[in-house]
């Protein structure tokens, strides 16, 4: 084995594991998309602008609120479904444009892969399709895929049982706290993409 190809993990101890893997012994590695393997091409203050928008003109107050604690409002107020479409036609648009990334020539891998986002599985596909990437990922599992978003562990399981792997034996690599934090509470191990580009 090339020495290259150890990697730098956080083993996940509550999935057990003592000694930390190597990347070869993983039955499956899930990426996260934006700031992983792309970066999309998104305005996320525009985005911001407009999801405060529609939740304003049903008066609900969202103060000095981010886009993901803003769906918490829109939850709320019933508004959630219209506030993701919105969020999703900024990601599918950026998606259009997004920059490849280093880590993107990890693919393709023996392993199977699977891509968990916090953006809009369609976004995801545009953005792997557009850089030649999605035919070594065979599963995507965006915000509009499951019933919860990162840092639940709800998505990242979906897209490991989609892989057929199991959460000990998966490597889920990604570039936020949120990504770790899912991954902590998934079982699986994490590395951050700086350790990998």
């Amino acid at each position: 084995m090339v020495a290259d190809h150890f990697v730098t993990v956080v083993p996940n101890t509550f999935a057990g594991a003592s000694l930390t893997p190597s990347v070869s012994e993983y039955d499956a590695i899930v990426y996260d998309l934006d700031g992983t393997l792309v970066r999309l091409d998104v305005d996320w203050d525009e985005v911001r602008a407009r999801c405060e928008a529609i939740l304003t003109a049903r008066d609900v107050d969202v103060g000095d609120t981010d886009i993901w604690e803003m769906r918490e409002h829109a939850a709320n107020a019933g508004l959630l479904d219209r506030v993701d479409e919105a969020i999703a036609e900024f990601e599918r648009e950026g998606a259009r444009s997004a920059r490849r990334l280093a880590l993107a020539d990890d693919l393709p891998r023996s392993e199977p892969v699977g891509v968990c986002s916090l953006n809009d599985s369609s976004a995801c596909r545009i953005a792997l399709e557009l850089h030649g990437l999605d035919g070594h990922v065979a599963t995507v599992v965006g915000r509009d895929s499951a019933e919860t978003v990162k840092p639940d562990p709800g998505p990242l399981l979906a897209a490991i049982e989609a892989l057929g792997a199991h959460p000990e034996r998966t490597l889920f690599v990604g570039d936020s706290e949120t990504d770790e934090i899912a991954a902590r509470r998934a079982g699986t191990d994490f590395q951050w993409v700086h350790e990998r580009a």
